[in-house]
């Protein structure tokens, strides 16, 4: 199965999906990369960890504010009207549900919605971090991801092996195959590559896929 999304094609479909007016976290690393795709006349506030509200995407290379960064120590730009707070103050937004949307990686999802993105391992993330923080708080939790790992195996499984970041959080998964949500403890297909057949598809992912009526074609622009 050669054929899948880069990551910079998944997260421009992710932010396809993005509500008009929703105020969103993007994870450090992958999800970061959301932040260049939102759809034109369409709002969106970023939030970020370290007391940033309504950043836009990365300045051009050599534009770069080191004072204005988000959570991953990335350059930001600020839109107007964007404000800054206490790292505790930002904290509070995620933790009163004040975040309509936040977009994770991950190591493993299962398929009752337990996420797994860190890891006690060598050369992985070694800390849980505030992902627990925002996986209760924020009412709606996606991931992006890569289908399998770097070895070729199953990231969407029956029960993840990995340390639990949260319980039952995700809603939604984007990977570069397909797009699934989470209902009734199933990953239900929404959106496939139209390349990959759904035995195709079936055979790179431990958990069962549901199919309700003919999935979604998962079309993206070449980034």
């Amino acid at each position: 199965m050669a054929t899948k999304l880069t990551n910079a094609q998944i997260a421009w479909r992710a932010a396809q999906d993005l509500p008009d007016g929703s105020y969103v976290n993007l994870g450090i690393g992958f999800p970061e990369m959301i932040a260049k795709f939102k759809p034109k006349g369409r709002e969106v506030i970023y939030h970020t960890e370290n007391g940033v509200l309504d950043f836009g995407e990365a300045p051009p290379a050599g534009e770069e504010d080191w004072d204005l960064i988000n959570a991953g120590k990335k350059a930001i730009t600020l839109n107007a009207g964007a404000s800054f707070f206490h790292h505790a103050d930002s904290f509070a937004m995620v933790r009163g549900s004040h975040l309509d949307v936040a977009v994770l990686g991950a190591y493993q999802v299962a398929e009752n919605g337990d996420l797994a993105n860190w890891s006690t391992g060598p050369g992985s993330v070694p800390a849980v971090g505030g992902a627990m923080d925002l996986v209760h708080g924020a009412k709606q939790i996606w991931v992006v991801t890569d289908h399998v790992t770097k070895k070729g195996e199953p990231k969407l499984l029956k029960k993840c092996a990995l340390p639990l970041t949260g319980v039952g959080c995700v809603t939604t998964v984007y990977t570069s195959l397909a797009v699934f949500d989470i209902v009734d403890k199933r990953f239900v297909l929404r959106d496939k590559l139209p390349s990959v057949s759904l035995e195709e598809l079936q055979a790179v992912t431990e958990a069962q896929i549901v199919v309700n009526g003919t999935p979604g074609d998962l079309n993206v622009p070449e980034l």
